[in-house]
């Protein structure tokens, strides 16, 4: 150090400025845009030319580089290539067969696999349960050769299919309904086995004692689960046929598209035909009906086989029985035969022909022996008349809702019918016709099947489609006369949720009120709400659907009392979460409404309140988020006091959730910003006390957050404030704070869930606090350089981690801060504050001051830069080598001849090695060489004679 002086060369920054200006060039852009796309045309070679050669217009084509994503617009990308390459290949079966299906019914036909997983979660049933089981295999019997091989074997296998003897079968009782679940999956297992060791018999034998199984009704109130589950069994006999059947007809070539039975070769129509005569060859009925609809080969006769199966259903006794018969063959109908409406019409007339069954003495009888009242038993019909309606009424005429209308009224307006009508067909068909259906519901008989759901199948079609708006008040009122009287709470919200969409689409916030007002009425004695947690949250989300304007939603007088029916934590949080949501999506201006604020506080304050020790981070993160988007749609205008208040408030409110705690800081900074951009040129006494308001806020709030980055970083924001509004003693409070609490800083901390090290983040911190430093002004009672030599004594004190080198980094970043308070004009400052250069105007003591720290400062590094010598670490020290030689050459004063040696051994050390890159070296090179050009720089020229480059040895 005593080998040479720091001394800091003169900067002229307004006219380093306008040197390094770029200058504006006109550019003639012609067709081009930086965003337009980049047209490339592909040429061929001719097919005579060399190798090697090209014609003139491919060469021109290629120097245009190829945008890598223009080649997915024309398929050449890997996937569509892919594609093609699969589109080419000839379609498995199972694809064919769903291409074909798709040609007929759309995407808009709810398949039965929808409603599968709804009948099975809806009948259930405590009953204890049977089932037939079946164990049989197949015995295989020796055939003689001859000609009568093959009778023989067809005598066989009908022997089998009539020899269902006591030992091949048992019957498992008392199975719960899950049990009865698990076995119907075995038997299914079993049948796929069987078929694949090619034991066709057993298949089927497993298939028909599976159909029995539909004729058995004694726990009644499960039919309809029971249903799905063995269907599920034929539907996999019916694709194991098909399949089979097609893999026959596609050899030795695959059929046409809309192929005929002409089309079909003889092998394939004898094994269809086969399986046919076998089904046919059982006796009982459903064991001979099911497969033979499973099957799905009727597409090879279809027009007449349907209408035969159709028939066969009349000799069903049960009406129940054979109601989910008959859904069973639209089922099939549907998938090959679409357009056959007369056979989903045929089912449906037959299937009202039997609705007098179901007051026949028969029935009754077995209503009593298993207790079941008659409108439970009614709604078992649902899922099948609602399925075979839904099958007949899609892509119907309107007229057919006429049709089905006029027969529901010979039925007597039966009201099981007209449910499954409202239900099938398009709600615009069932919203013109609102007001008819309402005059048929009061006709209907409400012992069979209760008004109020009626009702909410009507209100399902009128929340999709528009009724005539002269209607609308009339409808709704006399839907709301019969909900109104539901005993039951949990039937009454049931339906009521369905009819808050209405309300809410076409009437204003008094008839929602109401109807609020309505539920609350009904769920609130003997806290009824409890159970219907999920209707009442259907409730909010329809409201939030249609009420966007928060300031009308909450002068609702019965919202918040709504709200207050969500008494768990867990749901309650939930909703509000959802309203928050809405309202950070749609609430577009800034608000100080307070009846908006009071009512959004609240809900805030709820999901707040929720987060104990076991909540998890994610679900904290996300609390906070929709808190924060509150806090920021929150503005009092020019009210900055009451705007203040209102943090206080929200601190105290939300007190748990960090990232608030943080939001409000930056709120309260950006308040006290706002201020002195209003009140510039004046600053009165009640501005500069509310901006040391702001900054008591700040000083209070940060010591409560965890995150020592959070801390640091906003100790450093909330000074940069405090200077910018002149309240310098303010200032100087954030800045200690931050430098007090640097030996806090761990060195790790812990991002996304894994350590890392923290050094990266302090140095950062560091370098935005020495560049604030430049503007600071010196206090009074302190030292010189007070801030910046204490900054400097904690990176001393500071445990760095072991071969860290970033002490010493922080020590060269602080040289350029020292050069840059040395000038007579500094980079920039702040208005109205007064830094270093007008307190002290150039003190040669000042600048005695900054010297001699400096000289300090490269003596560390020095020191450092010899221990890496000792310790064999050429490459850090070639970096931090170079580093300073950079440092020195910007603002050190070079016409030192000392200094300037120490530069050029700077240079030689950090080329020592090799291990600087060339590229960069060079380019300085070339920089200092242009600075020497200058009038002011020529002393740089000896400098650059003696900068040699030098490569790794």
């Amino acid at each position: 150090i005593s080998l040479f002086s720091w001394r800091s060369r003169g900067r002229n920054y307004d006219a380093e400025l306008q040197k390094y200006r770029p200058e504006v060039a006109l550019v003639e852009f012609g067709d081009y845009h930086p965003l337009k796309p980049i047209m490339v045309t592909d040429t061929k070679t001719r097919r005579g030319a060399r190798k090697g050669s090209t014609s003139s217009s491919s060469s021109s084509s290629s120097s245009a580089p190829a945008d890598p994503l223009s080649s997915m617009l024309d398929g050449t990308d890997p996937l569509s290539m892919f594609a093609a390459a699969s589109a080419s290949e000839t379609p498995d079966l199972g694809r064919k067969r769903r291409e074909k299906e798709e040609e007929v019914v759309g995407p808009d036909f709810e398949h039965w696999l929808s409603k599968r997983g709804e009948i099975l979660a809806r009948f259930t049933t405590t009953e204890k349960l049977s089932i037939q089981y079946f164990f049989a295999s197949v015995s295989g019997k020796a055939l003689s050769p001859g000609s009568s091989a093959v009778s023989e074997k067809v005598r066989t296998r009908l022997e089998e299919l009539d020899d269902l003897e006591e030992g091949s079968q048992r019957e498992l009782l008392n199975l719960s309904q899950q049990d009865y679940a698990n076995r119907i999956e075995e038997l299914n297992q079993s049948l796929k086995e069987a078929w694949a060791s090619d034991q066709k018999v057993k298949a089927l034998k497993i298939v028909i004692q599976c159909s029995k199984l539909l004729s058995d009704t004694s726990v009644i109130q499960f039919y309809p689960s029971k249903f799905v589950l063995i269907t599920d069994i034929l539907d996999t006999f019916g694709r194991l046929v098909y399949d089979r059947i097609w893999t026959m007809c596609s050899d030795p070539r695959p059929l046409p598209d809309g192929f005929t039975v002409e089309d079909v070769n003889d092998t394939a129509k004898e094994t269809c035909l086969n399986w046919f005569f076998k089904i046919a060859s059982i006796r009982e009925l459903l064991p001979r009906l099911y497969p033979s609809s499973s099957s799905r080969n009727v597409d090879l006769g279809i027009q007449e086989t349907l209408p035969r199966l159709t028939a066969m259903i009349r000799g069903i006794g049960d009406p129940l029985v054979a109601a989910y018969a008959r859904a069973y063959l639209c089922r099939v109908g549907m998938e090959v035969a679409p357009h056959l409406k007369d056979s989903l019409n045929r089912n449906f007339f037959d299937l009202l022909s039997t609705f007098k069954q179901i007051s026949a003495e028969s029935v009754q009888n077995q209503l009593v022996l298993q207790r079941v009242e008659v409108p439970e038993y009614l709604t078992l019909y649902s899922p099948a008349i609602n399925w075979i309606l839904q099958c007949i009424a899609y892509r119907a005429p309107e007229p057919l809702l006429t049709e089905m209308m006029e027969r529901c009224k010979t039925l007597g307006n039966n009201a099981l019918l007209l449910n499954s009508v409202m239900r099938a067909f398009r709600p615009e068909f069932v919203a013109v016709r609102a007001t008819d259906f309402i005059s048929m519901i009061k006709e209907c008989d409400e012992s069979g099947f209760p008004k109020h759901l009626l009702f909410g199948s009507l209100g399902r079609s009128l929340a999709c489609a528009d009724p005539p708006e002269s209607e609308r008040l009339t409808i709704l009122n006399e839907a709301w006369k019969v909900i109104t009287k539901v005993r039951s709470p949990q039937d009454y919200v049931n339906c009521a949720e369905i009819w808050v969409e209405f309300t809410c689409r076409h009437f204003t916030k008094r008839e929602v009120n109401t109807v609020l007002a309505d539920i609350i009425k009904h769920m609130t004695p003997d806290r009824a709400f409890e159970d219907a947690y999920p209707q009442l949250q259907s409730v909010i989300r329809k409201i939030l659907t249609y009420f966007h304007d928060f300031s009308l939603l909450f002068s609702m007088e019965r919202f918040l009392p709504f709200l207050d029916m969500f008494q768990k934590d867990s749901v309650r949080v939930e909703v509000c979460k959802s309203i928050m949501e809405v309202f950070i999506k749609h609430q577009v201006e800034l608000t100080r409404d307070p009846v908006i604020l009071n009512a959004m506080l609240h809900i805030c304050k709820t999901m707040h309140d929720s987060v104990n020790a076991l909540t998890l981070e994610d679900e904290k993160r996300s609390l906070a988020l929709l808190i924060i988007g509150f806090i920021r749609m929150v503005s009092f205008g020019r009210d900055f006091e009451q705007q203040l208040s209102f943090c206080v408030e929200a601190r105290a409110t939300f007190c748990n959730l960090e990232p608030v705690l943080v939001q409000l800081i930056h709120t309260v900074n950006q308040l006290a910003m706002e201020t002195l951009r209003v009140v510039r040129g004046s600053h009165s006494r009640k501005t500069a006390a509310f901006v040391r308001a702001c900054a008591a806020y700040s000083f209070i709030t940060i010591p409560s957050l965890s995150s020592i980055f959070s801390r640091l970083s906003l100790y450093l924001l909330s000074g940069q404030v405090a200077l910018a509004n002149q309240c310098l003693s303010q200032s100087d409070a954030f800045l200690q704070a931050a430098v007090s609490i640097l030996p806090e800083v761990p060195r790790s901390i812990s991002i996304e869930g894994k350590l890392r090290s923290s050094e990266s983040f302090l140095l950062d911190f560091i370098n935005n606090f020495l560049a604030t430093l430049l503007v600071v002004p010196d206090h009074p009672e302190h030292g010189v350089l007070y801030l910046v030599r204490g900054l400097l004594n904690m990176v001393q004190d500071y445990t760095w981690e072991d071969n860290s080198d970033a002490k010493v980094r922080v020590y060269i970043s602080a040289l350029p801060l020292l050069a840059a308070m040395s000038q007579e004009t500094y980079l920039y400052s702040i208005p109205k504050v007064d830094s270093n250069e007008t307190l002290y105007g150039g003190d040669p003591k000042f600048l005695t001051e900054i010297n001699k720290l400096c000289e300090t400062l490269i003596g560390q590094i020095l020191d450092h830069l010899k221990a890496l010598g000792r310790d064999e670490s050429p490459r850090r020290q070639g970096a931090l080598a170079f580093s300073l030689f950079g440092v020195l050459l910007a603002h050190g004063d070079l016409r030192n001849n000392k200094l300037s040696q120490l530069s050029v051994n700077l240079w030689n050390l950090s080329h020592k090695h090799g291990y600087c890159e060339t590229r960069i070296s060079v380019r300085t090179l070339e920089y200092i060489k242009h600075q020497a050009q200058q009038p002011d720089m020529v002393h740089l020229s000896d400098t650059v004679q003696r900068l040699a480059l030098q490569s790794r040895t």
